[in-house]
């Protein structure tokens, strides 16, 4: 009997793309990634999407990360219900608490600021016509991520309701990411470049390129 294929081990491949979309970001020009951050916080806002939500879902960004911060503090100055996520254990659970200000976010289980459960309630039913930013390494032309390696997202997606949007540089996205048959590909792709209305996972890969 002749031997089979090589089993592939994801999770292998998926460290390796983690490692190479790491070090894209730690290369670019401080300047450069401003202004990048600058033009994909613009496309978000210009989104209909968006504009249309009473509520949305983002995240603190590190720096490794696109600059969510002005974003906060924008959508706070709309007058829209802003919720962040808290992570509550090391095993891939969070919750989203609404916030008032950036006075509500204190440090959380690995540093990053999060909101204060003392001070924020905790949302857990959503509608459809709510926007949740989702972070990653990168997207690909379905709308599948390389996020972090910790299932946060993952997990939370599987009984999210709402519109999903991944935020991008371009030069991170790619063609397609190796994924397994419960991630849930993003609505839409936000890049310095385009936003995008991402292909369902049954149609042929759109090309990633510039409008």
């Amino acid at each position: 009997m002749g031997a089979g294929r090589p089993v592939t081990d994801i999770r292998q491949v998926k460290r390796g793309l983690r490692k190479k979309f790491r070090e894209i970001r730690l290369a670019m020009d401080p300047q450069e990634k401003a202004a990048w951050d600058r033009r994909i916080t613009a496309n978000l806002l210009r989104s209909p999407r968006y504009r249309k939500a009473k509520r949305v879902l983002l995240f603190v960004s590190k720096p490794i990360e696109i600059d969510t911060h002005s974003l906060i503090r924008t959508a706070l100055q709309q007058g829209k219900q802003v919720l962040l996520p808290r992570c509550l254990n090391e095993q891939g659970h969070m919750e989203f608490f609404a916030i008032q200000s950036w006075e509500d976010l204190v440090p959380g289980l690995y540093g990053l600021l999060e909101p204060d459960p003392e001070r924020c309630p905790c949302i857990q039913t959503f509608q459809p016509t709510d926007f949740c930013l989702v972070p990653g390494f990168s997207f690909d032309a379905k709308g599948y991520r390389l996020g972090f390696g910790k299932g946060y997202y993952d997990r939370f997606l599987s009984r999210f309701s709402g519109v999903t949007a991944g935020a991008c540089y371009h030069c991170c996205t790619t063609q397609s990411l190796p994924h397994g048959r419960y991630d849930r590909p993003v609505d839409y792709l936000f890049t310095e470049r385009y936003v995008r209305r991402l292909a369902p996972p049954d149609a042929p890969l759109p090309k990633l390129k510039e409008r």
